[in-house]
């Protein structure tokens, strides 16, 4: 698939038809992946790179350089789509500035996963079957494709595009998730003992900003946690309430725009399942005012932008509907 996607950026920018090209490159390790926006075909052929490390959600990137002179290409696996749609909504995108090539994907690794598994070392991977054989300084590790994955792809809910100019290889189709189990159990638990996880899960935040750096929801110019008179304008927070609030503040922000890509729980450095506070309010969404799925069709307007008589959920639904 690298080669193919090489092959394509190249004519793109040889041809004219985009000026620049978005895509991954690698650091100093081969699973080291960034986001990076290649503006020459010699500059493609030397450092793109597409590999099971690509995991990175190229969408929000599109905001400022939809805004720049000049076309460019971007590749958008099936996920990235979704978030590509709702900024397109939010009128945050510049699409005839984009041209968007439609990837497949059947599930993305990260190196954290594969450490989490005793897998340290790492030299190179490739696929054998359903396994991903690991080459490292200590030899040669095997692990099944499914349990090196993220958890975001375990669950993933599409692998089918919903939006591109030109499709490479085959479309996938919408899967029947189980992304909301662990929501499920969380309900199940009693107030006391939800307390006491997420206690135990924020505690550990330690304000590095990446999961609304990553974040496609979290696009305002402005944020209110980099204002000076906010009173939580600190990069570390000083007790366990400052981080609860930062992530519930954050969490409701982005209440019915959340596409669901995981980023969020992707690079958190505390390995917080940030995206399990995201599910939920799209869970109570779905039971509050049927299946809504954020980003599916362009120009979709959440339920909780909008209020109707017929459609909106009062406080007696809510007490009665069970939600936790």
């Amino acid at each position: 698939m690298q080669d193919e996607l090489i092959k394509r950026a190249c004519e793109l920018l040889e041809d004219g038809t985009v000026d620049r090209v978005l895509g991954w490159s690698s650091g100093d390790f081969f699973y080291d992946i960034t986001p990076t926006v290649f503006t020459s075909a010699d500059e493609v052929r030397k450092r793109f790179v597409y590999n099971d490390f690509c995991g990175a959600n190229l969408s929000k990137y599109l905001i400022a350089e939809s805004q720049k002179d000049g076309k460019i290409a971007a590749f958008l696996k099936p996920c990235d789509t979704y978030s590509f749609n709702q900024l397109l909504t939010e009128h945050r995108i510049n699409r005839e500035k984009v041209y968007v090539i439609g990837i497949p994907c059947d599930g993305k690794v990260s190196v954290g996963t594969l450490n989490d598994a005793g897998i340290d070392g790492i030299l190179s991977t490739e696929r054998d079957g359903g396994d991903l054989v690991c080459t490292t300084v200590y030899g040669e590790k095997r692990i099944p494709f499914a349990e090196a994955q993220d958890e975001r792809c375990i669950n993933c809910k599409s692998r089918k595009h919903v939006v591109y100019d030109e499709l490479i290889g085959e479309e996938g189709e919408v899967l029947d998730s189980h992304r909301f189990d662990e929501v499920e159990k969380l309900e199940a638990m009693t107030p006391e003992e939800r307390f006491a996880f997420w206690q135990g899960e924020l505690s550990r935040c330690i304000r590095c900003n990446a999961c609304r750096n990553v974040c496609p929801a979290c696009n305002c110019d402005l944020c209110v946690f980099d204002n000076p008179k906010s009173g939580v304008f600190s990069k570390a927070a000083s007790n366990d309430f400052e981080d609860a609030n930062f992530h519930i503040i954050r969490a409701f922000h982005v209440a019915g725009r959340c596409t669901d890509c995981g980023e969020c729980s992707r690079v958190c450095p505390e390995h917080i399942p940030l995206h399990l506070l995201n599910r939920k309010l799209i869970k109570d969404i779905n039971t509050l005012y049927g299946t809504y799925q954020a980003g599916e069709t362009e120009g979709q307007m959440s339920p909780l932008s909008a209020f109707t008589e017929d459609g909106d959920a009062e406080p007696s639904i809510v007490q009665k509907g069970g939600i936790r």
